[in-house]
């Protein structure tokens, strides 16, 4: 039997490196927190299990190339900016949205 993970569960799980200064953020508006130094993707996947829904098929994504090449990890803020989660270090107050509960 296959088991398919929700998408409020993290898909990642950090294993090191787990002294770094905690930074808060708010994720689908609810705080969260990750550590100094990690990227949003690191950020919202250590959260949850999708970094947003496709535009077109409203598919979970988690990011695909993970250098920035492919445009699979747009993330948007709170705000509707629009950056790129593997690329981006993530800052204290930020507030981005996965699209959990899109259609």
């Amino acid at each position: 039997m296959t088991m398919t993970p929700s998408l409020s569960s993290p898909l990642l799980h950090r294993v090191a490196e787990t002294a770094r200064q905690a930074v808060p953020f708010v994720l689908d508006g609810q705080p969260a927190s990750a550590l100094a130094g990690d990227t949003v993707l690191t950020a919202i996947l250590t959260q949850k299990a999708q970094l947003r829904r496709n535009e077109f098929s409203h598919e979970p994504r988690a990011g695909f190339c993970m250098m920035g090449a492919c445009q699979d990890c747009w993330v948007q803020t709170e705000g509707g900016e629009r950056l790129r989660a593997c690329s981006t270090f993530i800052q204290p107050g930020m507030a981005l949205c996965t699209g959990e509960g899109a259609a």
